[in-house]
């Protein structure tokens, strides 16, 4: 029989076993009940499980006798990939589970509350829209203007970390624009094929990647504190964002964007070191500090 390698496996293996070594990476130790109760297999088929892995990574794992378990070993390696984020989605609302109920976390965990909620009903016909490239005619509220009809053409949901929106075609205004999940009513999705204009390759605030340079904030007396936090090499952190998109990323994570670093306090931990890869950016109005070059020069 040829040794299993991990390009051999089919599809549904590699699943099993991804989840097989991330138990064992971040719990220490797996069983069969553990595969059993997460993929409904037979005891005998998660024993073939451990033994597959075992023989694609022998030096990961140990059985011990004692606990009928398997363990992580002092040489482990992974052989599979393990994204932060899914990682921490994992270990905070499950992995996969919890489909018939509340989700389960594998670890206790806190975070904040989610106070902006989107409603399915109005979720899932925008997801839907956005699947068959259909115009939705909507009612939304606006801060600026109130309730309005309109028909948008959505594409892309964006979470920028305090609420959801939905990137769109607004023919009303006839741009592109973010229209916030909780704030529609009643979409009904229309027959009808969108134009070319509407579609999102046309989105040029959409299709911009900008590149943002980010810093410790030199008002810090421990620089090298943030250059930990936030992974950086060689005292920066360079990141490429939509140009769309920048501007929530930016107040997120509390990134000073004034040109001269001139916010202070212990929400500003990075400066945006060149200002000007903003320029032209729509969303950047909502970045702190930044103001425009042209708006910048008159206020001096």
């Amino acid at each position: 029989m040829r040794p299993h390698r991990v390009e051999n496996l089919s599809r549904a293996q590699r699943e099993r076993l991804t989840y097989l070594e991330f138990r064992l990476y971040f719990m220490g130790e797996v069983g069969r009940p553990d595969l059993s109760a997460r993929f409904g297999v037979a005891p005998a088929g998660a024993t073939r499980d451990i033994a597959m892995y075992r023989e694609l990574a022998p030096k990961n794992i140990d059985f011990h006798n004692s606990s009928k378990t398997y363990r992580i070993s002092s040489e482990f390696v992974p052989i599979f990939e393990h994204p932060t984020e899914r990682v921490l989605s994992a270990l905070s609302l499950g992995f996969g589970d919890g489909v018939d109920g509340e989700p389960r976390s594998l670890l206790p965990c806190e975070f904040p509350a989610i106070l902006n909620c989107p409603r399915m009903e109005v979720l899932a016909p925008i997801c839907r829209a956005i699947h068959t490239k259909r115009p939705v005619a909507i009612r939304y509220q606006s801060m600026s203007s109130g309730a309005s009809d309109r028909v948008i053409v959505p594409f892309a949901l964006v979470d920028t970390g305090q609420r959801w929106h939905v990137r769109a075609f607004d023919r009303k205004s006839g741009e592109f624009r973010d229209f916030v999940i909780t704030r529609i009513q009643n979409p009904t999705a229309l027959v009808e094929e969108p134009m070319v204009h509407e579609l999102m390759d046309a989105d040029i605030q959409w299709t911009r990647i900008v590149e943002l340079d980010l810093v410790p904030h030199p008002s810090l007396s421990r620089p090298e504190i943030a250059q930990m936090d936030y992974a950086m090499q060689d005292g920066a952190l360079q990141i490429r964002v939509r140009a769309a998109v920048a501007g929530y990323m930016l107040l997120r994570w509390g990134v000073d964007a004034s040109q001269d670093h001139s916010l202070h306090g212990h929400n500003y931990r990075l400066w945006l070191r060149d200002h000007l890869a903003l320029y032209g950016v729509k969303s950047a109005v909502l970045a702190p500090g930044y103001l425009s070059p042209g708006k910048a020069t008159e206020e001096k």
